[in-house]
């Protein structure tokens, strides 16, 4: 499956993943810019993204805990999530975030 970032700058990197990996993973491995502080326990907004709105029913709902942290993320959307809580499924083949600014 594909999963594209699209950097600050505009560019777009596609990258190979499997179902079952966790897009704060994928987002690493591409080198992406995004931290991940907390390592996945909702206790920052680090990993914030933005999710393409085409994709973002795909998605399962946000947990109220995510929900909470999203609040904290800096130019947050309505399509914002943590990529640290997005386990891809084929569902997501496809998926398109964008790292906020």
């Amino acid at each position: 499956m594909i999963v594209r970032f699209i950097t600050r700058d505009g560019t777009v990197s596609s990258v190979a993943a499997n179902p079952g990996d966790r897009l704060l993973d994928v987002a690493h491995a591409d080198n992406q810019p995004l931290e991940g502080t907390c390592e996945g326990q909702l206790a920052c907004a680090t990993c914030h993204v933005i999710v393409d709105a085409t994709d973002f029913p795909n998605l399962p709902p946000a947990s109220e805990d995510e929900e909470d942290m999203l609040d904290l993320a800096h130019n947050a959307t309505r399509t914002s999530r943590l990529a640290c809580q997005i386990r891809l499924t084929e569902a997501l083949d496809g998926l398109t975030v964008r790292i906020p600014e």
